[in-house]
């Protein structure tokens, strides 16, 4: 899953939608975006509309890199699941971040070449059994970014597990990303692996462009 951009021909600016799962708002009742493009200004918070699943909210943003949140109820803060890239502060919390690209025809290449993951919560449920996990031995790794509906936080889970290449991910059942996806818990239940070994098996033979027109019949990840 990923943000979703819809570039304007008219003019010089691209329609973000941002998506919130209802999980992660945990029974709150109102959700805003706050960001650099409202200068985290809590009363002209971009309000999100609740659907049957998530909370969405579409804003017009200028090309460029905005760092964004979400507030709960006016009181608790939660990043993008699915955002390009994170960023940390001086608060000793990571911002998410969105990129905009210049034109339609970049928006595919927005996202930077490494992410950094997003801190862990103090409160983050399974941190104990993911120190043991991190310590595997990855003698060599891919960015597996680049296949469409991995972000960096089920990069960081695929890596945990042994898979570090697209060759590993190409060969993986569906059953294993299954449940590397379980048993990290209800807020990756969501995702579908599907179609991540087909992109990794084209990523790993470097058939770019046909990787490209597949992600492209895509919709986050999903055929």
């Amino acid at each position: 899953m990923s943000l979703k951009k819809q570039f304007l021909k008219s003019k010089a600016s691209c329609k973000v939608t941002f998506t919130l799962p209802k999980e992660a708002v945990n029974g709150g009742k109102e959700v805003v975006v706050l960001g650099e493009f409202n200068n985290w200004d809590v009363e002209t918070g971009i309000p999100m509309k609740a659907a049957k699943a998530e909370y969405k909210a579409v804003l017009e943003l200028n090309p460029g890199r905005h760092e964004f949140r979400y507030l709960i109820d006016k009181q608790t803060w939660e990043n993008d699941w699915a955002a390009d890239d994170y960023v940390a502060t001086p608060y000793g919390v990571d911002n998410s971040v969105v990129f905009v690209p210049e034109t339609a025809a970049t928006i595919a290449n927005a996202k930077p070449a490494t992410k950094k993951a997003p801190a862990k919560k103090v409160a983050a449920k399974k941190t104990t059994t993911k120190k043991t996990t991190a310590k595997k031995a990855t003698p060599a790794k891919d960015n597996l970014t680049k296949i469409e509906g991995i972000g960096p936080k089920i990069s960081k889970l695929m890596i945990e597990d042994g898979i570090t290449t697209f060759a590993l991910l190409a060969s993986a059942t569906q059953a294993k990303l299954r449940g590397i996806l379980d048993a990290a818990g209800p807020r990756f239940k969501m995702h579908d692996p599907t179609t991540w070994p087909k992109q990794a098996k084209l990523a790993a033979n470097g058939k770019w462009d046909e990787l490209k027109k597949l992600q492209d019949e895509l919709k986050g990840g999903r055929a």
